[in-house]
């Protein structure tokens, strides 16, 4: 497996992972697959902005992807990211998501970044929340009951990982 910088050539491989997600998981609200092109404005819209987007991949094409962008607009929050990750169907549970998210710290704190957030769709998505806690992220709450999707409400699961000297100083 490798893990490297997305680029526009994995765009449609990416919205198709996501589009099954969309489709059949909780781990995203979302209830409409994005297009194509949706995917590609959302791709450029993290690296533009000088975020990271990763692709894990292998012999038989993109495996996942995960990216970080800046967790909210407002310029405080400028050393703090959130992270998005997502494994196609059929290598769920082979590391691949643990890969990614611990590049992304990696890639965060060579950055400069402090914090990292995970905000996780569904309190029953023990396989994002494992590989979040087995990275060193600390249950920061629990949303109850913030969405709907397939006729049930869905929780949201906050987890934060302090990146490099966390709030041990004030960055310059």
């Amino acid at each position: 497996m490798d893990i490297r910088n997305a680029t526009d050539a994995d765009v449609p491989d990416i919205q198709a992972i996501y589009a099954h997600h969309v489709l059949h998981g909780t781990g995203t609200f979302e209830e409409e697959p994005p297009s194509v092109e949706e995917m590609a404005a959302r791709f450029h819209k993290v690296v533009d902005h000088g975020c990271v987007w990763l692709v894990a991949a292998d012999a038989t094409g993109v495996l996942g992807y995960g990216y970080y962008a800046q967790f909210r607009d407002r310029s405080a929050y400028r050393f703090t990211v959130e992270d998005s990750i997502y494994v196609r169907e059929d290598v769920r549970g082979q590391g691949v998501g643990k890969a990614l998210v611990s590049r992304l710290i990696e890639l965060g704190t060579a950055a400069g970044l402090r914090q990292m957030i995970a905000v996780i769709g569904d309190s029953d998505n023990v396989g994002s929340i494992g590989v979040h806690a087995s990275l060193g992220f600390h249950m920061i709450g629990t949303m109850k009951s913030t969405g709907i999707k397939f006729g049930r409400w869905l929780d949201v699961v906050t987890m934060q990982r302090s990146l490099g000297r966390g709030d041990a100083n004030i960055p310059a």
